[in-house]
């Protein structure tokens, strides 16, 4: 009785072993997001001004990523991207469209969902609304 407990403990230690192995060696293989840049600074700009902006990156995995959704902190800030397949060594965009007709600072995250080796990627948009200048160039 004894020795089928070690046995049986043997057996479920090595299955535990195993799958750890297999779950390293599946993110090893994963997609990787290589973004030029995290957050995206619109710095200073006017109100009703274009909120549009583009991140960039590359899938510098072994796998192709493939984004299933991207939840953004706030209704303001729409996102559109590619639906197809980024494959490995290819470059991706992600555009970002800010509703600027509100005066202020913002920070914005957006959380992208995919099968990349970090399955949930935040990356950031932050700036500095403020009302037009009513002057006129004479």
């Amino acid at each position: 009785m004894k020795s089928l407990k070690i046995t049986l403990l043997l057996i479920c230690l090595s299955v535990i072993s195993l799958s750890s192995v297999a779950q390293n060696s599946a993110n090893e293989l994963a997609g990787v997001f290589q973004f030029d840049e995290e957050t995206i600074d619109y710095g200073t700009i006017n109100k009703n001004d274009n909120g549009i902006r583009v991140f960039k990156f590359k899938n510098s995995g072994k796998s192709p990523i493939v984004i299933s959704n991207i939840k953004t902190s706030c209704g303001c800030t729409v996102p559109s991207y590619s639906k197809a397949p980024i494959l490995p060594g290819e470059s991706g965009t992600i555009e970002v469209k800010y509703a600027t007709n509100r005066q202020g600072k913002f920070s914005k995250s957006l959380t992208i969902y995919s099968n990349a080796d970090e399955p949930q990627k935040r990356i950031q948009i932050k700036g500095n609304v403020v009302k037009k200048d009513s002057k006129t160039i004479k």
